[in-house]
């Protein structure tokens, strides 16, 4: 164990903050073996997986466990599918990777995202039409306070639109450690979100595979958001709102640009990047954070900059969509 650990090198913004204790574990053993320690028994306890989506605006005073459980091992198939079993240590993207390697279909759109296998769930990561609930067997945990062991179905996990259970009612109680994941062997394309069509297009691809796809996913998102190794960021910072159909039929009249998608009955998705450069913050700096000037959705840190200061500047940004459109942004991203 460590003390006194920076954690700017394990949070995608680069921001400085310290953890009172560290610990890595690499095994469902050695997690367990923290947890029923006597002697760290009353001590808080913070678990960090790839940083990706948290906003640290302060040190932790707590021990930070990360979690560097590896492993994705075939467990079965039939005709149509096959499962894997994915440790919450694995990278996404890897894991991503391996299953359009193996031609395992279902999760080739939602390529390049960052963080790790065990984060997915938490946030029911999506992209491009999908959302990796659609091929979430199981979730497996275990309890912060005493390391018993569960296992979440997929209708258990209560997935909703960058939710889940473990991001609320379970928040801090449970840490995830696996996820059963169940692949498509044959494949059902999602490529008329976005830019996909237009970059296969582009790409030259005449016939369909999860391999195309995947490569026109991750060529957009490279053109579209900056690399966390080469500028600050945690991916996109706002949710997507969902409003009423009416408001956003009034919205339309004033905004004809206004875009729009179908989400649950009477209500329709937009974009949240569209409201954000609308009211002017695209490409936004104020000293060494700001909003990216490729993508209003993403807020960045260009170095030395502070979680604080990322986050008034969110609160700024809010309070202008609020004002512009009547529309609330709630962050995607967990502020610590």
């Amino acid at each position: 164990m460590q003390h006194n650990v920076s954690l700017r090198n394990l949070n995608t913004f680069g921001l400085e903050s310290r953890a009172q204790s560290f610990e890595e574990v690499k095994s469902v053993g050695a997690l367990t073996a923290i947890i029923k320690n006597p002697e760290l028994r009353g001590t808080p306890k913070f678990i960090l997986g790839g940083g990706s989506n948290i906003l640290l605006t302060q040190d932790i005073d707590a021990l930070v466990i990360k979690i560097s459980i590896k492993g994705i091992e075939k467990v079965k198939e039939d005709d149509d599918h096959i499962w894997l079993h994915v440790g919450a240590g694995e990278m996404w993207h890897d894991f991503v990777m391996y299953c359009v390697d193996n031609g395992y279909a279902g999760v080739e759109n939602l390529s390049l995202i960052p963080g790790t296998v065990g984060a997915a769930p938490m946030q029911n990561i999506g992209a491009y039409g999908v959302e990796v609930k659609e091929v979430v067997e199981t979730v497996e945990t275990i309890s912060s306070e005493h390391a018993e062991p569960k296992v979440f179905s997929n209708e258990e996990c209560r997935f909703g639109y960058r939710e889940s259970i473990f991001k609320h009612e379970l928040k801090g109680k449970c840490i995830i450690t696996g996820v059963l994941f169940r692949l498509n062997k044959k494949p059902v394309y999602h490529v008329a979100y976005g830019d996909i069509q237009k970059t296969l297009e582009e790409m030259g691809v005449q016939t369909l595979s999860i391999k195309s796809v995947s490569e026109a996913v991750i060529s957009i998102r490279k053109s579209k958001l900056p690399d966390p190794a080469e500028i600050g960021n945690a991916g996109s910072f706002f949710k997507n709102p969902e409003i009423p159909e009416e408001q956003y039929n009034r919205l339309k009249s004033d905004f004809p640009a206004l875009p729009g998608y179908p989400a649950s009955p009477s209500f329709v998705k937009v974009p949240a990047g569209w409201l954000i450069e609308q009211a002017g913050w695209k490409g936004y700096r104020d000293g060494v954070i700001g909003v990216h000037a490729r993508q209003a959705l993403v807020l960045v840190n260009y170095g030395g900059g502070s979680g604080e200061e990322i986050k008034l500047l969110s609160q700024k940004i809010q309070q202008s969509i609020e004002e512009k459109f009547g529309i609330r942004l709630n962050a995607e991203v967990n502020f610590i």
